[in-house]
């Protein structure tokens, strides 16, 4: 069993690792983040790393918070049922 204290943890660090990619993504959103170059008429713009993992990461971080916020209040996870339907 998970006791308050372990999730209080948890929580905390998802919280500092999902500040952590805000911050990286503001820094890939402004000119500092993109990589120029240019040969001729040609151009390039390149990021130092993918925006939709930085952005996929923080979703899955911000759910992971959810749940473990929910579970501290006492909150069971959503649990999927199945009907199969029978001829007798």
């Amino acid at each position: 069993m998970i006791n308050k204290e372990s999730i209080i943890k948890k929580i905390e660090a998802k919280k500092v690792r999902l500040a952590a990619y805000q911050e990286r993504e503001l820094v890939m959103l402004s000119p500092q983040g993109v990589q120029s170059y240019g040969i001729g008429s040609r151009n390039v713009a390149r990021y130092n790393t993918d925006l939709n993992t930085i952005r996929t990461a923080i979703k899955e971080l911000e759910s992971e918070i959810e749940d473990l916020e929910n579970s501290l209040k006492g909150k069971r996870p959503r649990t999927a049922w199945g009907i199969i339907p029978r001829d007798i």
